[in-house]
């Protein structure tokens, strides 16, 4: 009976042993799923894809900037009044 003894101890340890280590290992191997689950984008939506449309023009275009300094010259040597000016201004802004 004196030899059982230190083999059942043994065999107790080991267990205990192996029975953590499953348990440790088990629960960093959860952990690691679940950062590789936040890190991951999500594949069930895939963003719908629209093509873009063109960004529409802002301000006047380069003829009508020119148009709007030939009146405004205009203007300032006398040969426009202030009504004739802000009537083609209007029709060269298209407002």
């Amino acid at each position: 009976m004196l030899r059982r003894r230190p083999v059942a101890r043994a065999a107790v340890r080991t267990t205990a042993v192996v029975g953590t280590a499953a348990v440790v290992g088990g629960a960093a191997a959860r952990r690691g799923q679940a950062r590789a689950a936040q890190q991951a984008p999500p594949a069930a939506a895939p963003e719908p894809q629209t093509a873009e449309a063109p960004a529409p023009s802002v301000g006047p275009s380069p003829e009508a900037i020119e148009q709007l300094k030939e009146l405004g010259s205009l203007k300032d040597q006398g040969i426009l009044t202030e009504e004739e000016f802000a009537a083609q201004k209007a029709k060269i802004l298209g407002a």
